[in-house]
C-alpha cells in the first residue's frame, strides 16, 4: 500500500475525493502549466489550524500561536470535517479561545467558527503594545495615557475602526476604561449572535471578573 504523506507532519488526509481541482493552461509563451481551480473548503481550514500548530515559520510571526495543541481526533481530515459540517462555518474564521480564554488547544468542545468582524474585535495584540495594558498607549508628549480599542460598529470611512477613549494620568486607569468599552461592545455583538455558546461567552468577556 502506497503511504500518503503526512500533512505539517502530523495530520492524514484520509478525504475519499479530490481536494483540488486543476485546469492546464498554457501562458503567453507556449508552456504549459497547471492553475488552481479550487481547494476543498474544509481541507483549507484544517491545513490552516494545523500549520498553526505545527509550522516553526508561524511560531516566528505570531507568537500567540506557540504551545498550540491538536486533539488526536483532529490529526485525521474525516473527523475535522465531519465535525465543521455540523458548524454554522460558511464566511467564518475558526476560534479557539472565545468559549475559553487563552485555550491552547484545539479541539471539538472548545472550538467555535465566528464571522471575521468578531475575530478582528476579539484580537488584542498583546505582542504589540509594549510594557503597557492592554488598551493603552503612552503619549510622550503629554507624559499621559491614552485609551482606544477596536470597534466594530465605526463605519468603514473612519480611520481603523479605532475609537478613541480619552488621555489619563496613569496606565491603569486608562486600562480601566478599555476594559469598560470593551465589555460594552461585547455585549452589543452578542446580541447580533445566535449560537448560545457565543452569546455566552461574549456576554462575559471583558467584565470585572474576566480581566
Amino acid at each position: 500500500m502506497k503511504k500518503t504523506k503526512l500533512v505539517c507532519g502530523v495530520g492524514v488526509n484520509d478525504a475519499d475525493y479530490t481536494i483540488q481541482k486543476m485546469a492546464e493552461v498554457v501562458d503567453e509563451s507556449g508552456k504549459k502549466r497547471y492553475k488552481l481551480l479550487w481547494t476543498c473548503p474544509f481541507y483549507i481550514r484544517w491545513k490552516n489550524l494545523l500549520t498553526r500548530c505545527f509550522s516553526d515559520k508561524v511560531y516566528q510571526k505570531f507568537q500567540n500561536y506557540k504551545d498550540c495543541t491538536v486533539c488526536e481526533e483532529w490529526l485525521r481530515f474525516s473527523n475535522f470535517k465531519a465535525w465543521m459540517e455540523s458548524q454554522d462555518w460558511e464566511g467564518k474564521e475558526l476560534d479557539k479561545d472565545l468559549l475559553i480564554k487563552d485555550n491552547k488547544h484545539y479541539c471539538p468542545d472548545k472550538c467555535v467558527f465566528v464571522s471575521q468582524t468578531l475575530n478582528t474585535f476579539l484580537t488584542d495584540r498583546a505582542n504589540n503594545r509594549g510594557p503597557w495594558p492592554l488598551g493603552v498607549v503612552y503619549m510622550k508628549r503629554l507624559d499621559k495615557f491614552q485609551a482606544a480599542c477596536s470597534n466594530p460598529f465605526v463605519s468603514k470611512g473612519e480611520k481603523g475602526k479605532v475609537e478613541y477613549l480619552g488621555i489619563y494620568e496613569n496606565a491603569d486607569e486608562a486600562h480601566e476604561a478599555w476594559r469598560k468599552r470593551k465589555h460594552e461592545l461585547a455585549l452589543m455583538l452578542a446580541g447580533r449572535e445566535t449560537e448560545p455558546r457565543i452569546i455566552s461567552a461574549l456576554s462575559s468577556r471583558y467584565s470585572e471578573e474576566d480581566c
